[in-house]
């Protein structure tokens, strides 16, 4: 089965600003994450990739277009790697949201937790799962492909065929333009990469 290359988008203005874009459609990268997605295409452009998928949002697609341009590859629209549905949360703060008691749950058991008007986290889980094995079975089991999605999306999957409980998910750390690297197998799936940055250094100070 195929090495599934997960890439978080790069950074805009909705997460500098600490508010949840959700699918909300307009969201750009910002200059920022233009030099994350750029940083990730450096690092990527001598893979192998037989295909680059994305998420039909902007910051997703547009982070897709920069990894892809070194390869010559047209990115494919998934709709299956969109972001969860944050219905009545979407363009609200996160600082504003943690004060809710429903953000207790959201952290601590969001196996339990529907965003109001939008999708419960099982959901989206199943929902990218099933996005997982229809790649797997449209491509050679030595193919290598990017899926440019967003972070719980990404997150969720990895708990599900690593074994993680979802109520753990959280625990997962996905920076912008990061790349966690899966290999599906038919007897089980392999967390080769989880979260490499290309732009993560250690400050000496």
């Amino acid at each position: 089965m195929p090495l599934l290359l997960f890439i978080r988008h790069g950074e805009n203005d909705f997460m500098k600003k600490g508010r949840l874009a959700g699918r909300l459609p307009g969201v750009h990268l910002n200059q920022e994450g233009r030099l994350h997605a750029q940083a990730t295409a450096e690092k990527l452009k001598e893979a192998p990739l037989k295909a680059i998928y994305s998420s039909p949002l902007e910051r997703a697609f547009e982070t897709a277009e920069i990894i892809a341009q070194p390869h010559g590859l047209p990115v494919t629209v998934r709709p299956g790697l969109v972001e969860t549905n944050c219905g009545e949360w979407q363009d609200k703060s996160v600082k504003g949201l943690s004060r809710l008691k429903a953000w207790r749950v959201v952290q601590n058991a969001p196996s339990r937790f529907r965003f109001p008007g939008g999708e419960a986290f099982t959901e989206t889980q199943l929902r990218i799962c099933q996005e997982v094995e229809a790649l797997c079975r449209e491509h050679d089991p030595k193919d290598v492909v990017a899926c440019v999605s967003h972070a719980d999306p990404i997150r969720l999957a990895v708990a599900f065929f690593v074994g993680l409980p979802l109520d753990s998910f959280q625990r997962l750390a996905l920076s912008p333009a990061s790349i966690t690297a899966l290999m599906i197998q038919e007897a089980g799936a392999q967390l080769l990469t989880l979260n490499y940055d290309p732009t993560f250094t250690i400050s000496k100070e």
